[in-house]
C-alpha cells in the first residue's frame, strides 16, 4: 500500500457558492481512512493495487488492445489498455494514463490512443464516471457530510489505473504520465500531483476553476467551504507537480474553454512547465497537436 500525498466556469462558481453561504456543517473528509482533505483544500489518498480484469489481448494493427474492468472506491471502472506491438517483450515502454474530457467513452479517445501507441506509448483510457461530467454542488453537499465526493473518486480512479499499467510486464513502471483533455486534464493534473512516482503531466484543451479568486469575490469565510472547491481545482495542485514537467497543449479558437482561461492556470504553474500553441477551430485533441505531442513526450520520457 502506496501513500500518495501528493474561468469557463468562474461565475458559475461564485454563484454555487453564493447560494450556499450561511451552510455550517461538520466535515471531517474522511472515510474508512482512505482519504482526506487537508485544512488548505488539497485532496490525499492512500492507493493500493486494486483488483482487476484482463480480457485477452485482441491485435489492432500496430497494437494490442485488451478491455480492462477494476475495481475503484464503491464502482467497477472500465478501460482499454493499448499496447504497442514493435519489440514490446524486448523493451520496458512508456506508459499514460489517459482521461478523456466529459461525454467522451473510452472508444472515442482511442484515436488519439493509437496516435500515442504509433510513437511508442502504451495507455490505459478510461470510462469515467459519469463520462466525465461533474456536478459540484451535488458533490458539495456530499463533502458537507463527510462523504466520499464523485470528483474524489473519479481522482483515485486515474491512481487506480496508473497501478494497473505498472503491473503490466511490457510496461517500465518508472515511466507513467498522466494525460487528460478538457475535464480530463483536471483530473490528470491533480492525479498527477498526488502521484509521487508520476513522471509528468500532459493537459490538453483545459483549464482551472480559479476557485481563490472567486472565494474572494463572494467573501466567502466557511473553512470547509473553501475546502472543498480548492480540493476540485486544478490550480490547488500546481506546486505539487514539480519537479516533474506540466506540458499544456491549446488551440487559440478553442469552442469550449477560452484560450485565456487556459493561459491562466498555465502561468500559475510552476517550473518545469510548457505551453503549445495550435489553431484548430475545435476543442480537445486535434492532429495539430501531433508535432507537441511527440516533442513533449520524448522529453518527458527521456
Amino acid at each position: 500500500m502506496l501513500e500518495r500525498r501528493k474561468g469557463a466556469g468562474l461565475m458559475a462558481l461564485v454563484a454555487v457558492i453564493a447560494l450556499l453561504l450561511g451552510w455550517h456543517f461538520f466535515s471531517d473528509s474522511t472515510s474508512d481512512g482512505q482519504w482526506t482533505v487537508s485544512q488548505e483544500g488539497i485532496l490525499e489518498y492512500i492507493v493500493s493495487m486494486p483488483q482487476y480484469n484482463l480480457s485477452p489481448p485482441e491485435d489492432d494493427g500496430n497494437t494490442t488492445l485488451s478491455e480492462v474492468q477494476f475495481q475503484s472506491r464503491d464502482a467497477i471502472i472500465a478501460a482499454l489498455l493499448r499496447i504497442p506491438n514493435a519489440d514490446a517483450k524486448n523493451r520496458s515502454l512508456p506508459g499514460i494514463v489517459l482521461l478523456p474530457g466529459a461525454t467522451v467513452s473510452k472508444e472515442r479517445e482511442q484515436k488519439l490512443a493509437k496516435n500515442l501507441a504509433d510513437l511508442g506509448f502504451a495507455s490505459i483510457t478510461l470510462d469515467q464516471r459519469n463520462l466525465g461530467g461533474v456536478d459540484a454542488k451535488a458533490d458539495l453537499q456530499m463533502f458537507l457530510k463527510g462523504e466520499e465526493p464523485t470528483e474524489h473518486k473519479m481522482v483515485y480512479d486515474a491512481l487506480a489505473a496508473a497501478e494497473i499499467l505498472r503491473a503490466q510486464p511490457e510496461i517500465d513502471p518508472e515511466r507513467i504520465i498522466y494525460a487528460g483533455e478538457s475535464n480530463g486534464g483536471r483530473f490528470a493534473i491533480i492525479a498527477c500531483a498526488l502521484d509521487p512516482f508520476a513522471k509528468g503531466v500532459l493537459a490538453i484543451s483545459t483549464c482551472g476553476y480559479g476557485t481563490d479568486g472567486a472565494i474572494a469575490s463572494a467573501g466567502v469565510v466557511d473553512k470547509d467551504l473553501i475546502r472543498f472547491y480548492r480540493s476540485i481545482d486544478p490550480e490547488s495542485y500546481l506546486s505539487k507537480i514539480g519537479p516533474r514537467p506540466l506540458v499544456m497543449i491549446h488551440s487559440r479558437n478553442d469552442t469550449v474553454i477560452p484560450y485565456h482561461l487556459a493561459e491562466q492556470i498555465y502561468a500559475r504553474g510552476v517550473q518545469p512547465k510548457r505551453w503549445h500553441t495550435v489553431g484548430c477551430a475545435t476543442h480537445g485533441y486535434c492532429t495539430q497537436m501531433d508535432g507537441a505531442l511527440k516533442e513533449e513526450l520524448k522529453s518527458i520520457f527521456e
